[in-house]
């Protein structure tokens, strides 16, 4: 269920995952914008934001529990959070278009979206918590669902 308590695991992984989105609010695609995005899908969005932060924080099943069997989740979580941290310099060095911020890396596809949910949903298992998970599957419902919204009108619009 989850033991409470800080988890600086869990913080090293939020400041992963929102510094690089901090920048992009000073350097978005040009064309982008929220309009038009299913309702439904962004309070999913809002509600796993919210409960994967608190989460992430609150467990102390995912700091370093020394080398085990389930120190492989945690290895494979942390590799996914460095992918898309080299996903993340790709976009900035690029010419910052839509069809860049919404590529893939690795055959991983809409990877801005889908690899740190991917990494948390890791996260959730190597800690063994599942409120991780739960809170997991809500945010990846909600913000691959809007990316891959948005990424399936930026492919009609170019047709």
């Amino acid at each position: 269920m989850g033991h409470f308590g800080f988890s600086y695991i869990g913080l090293i992984f939020l400041l992963m995952l929102f510094i690089p989105n901090i920048i992009w609010t000073k350097k978005m695609p040009e064309g982008y914008t929220a309009e038009g995005e299913n309702r439904i899908l962004a309070l999913c969005e809002r509600m796993g934001e919210v409960l994967v932060c608190c989460c992430a924080l609150m467990f102390s099943d995912f700091n370093l529990q020394g080398w085990t069997a389930w120190t492989g989740w945690l290895a494979a979580a942390i590799a996914l959070m460095i992918l898309y941290e080299i996903w993340w310099i790709r976009y900035f060095c690029s010419e910052r278009k839509l069809k860049d911020f919404y590529s893939g890396i690795l055959h991983i596809p809409l990877a801005g979206a889908t690899l740190p949910v991917m990494a948390f949903f890791l996260l959730g298992i190597y800690g063994r918590v599942i409120w991780m998970l739960i809170a997991v599957l809500v945010l990846g419902i909600g913000h691959i669902g809007i990316h891959l919204q948005h990424y399936r009108n930026l492919n009609q619009s170019m047709r």
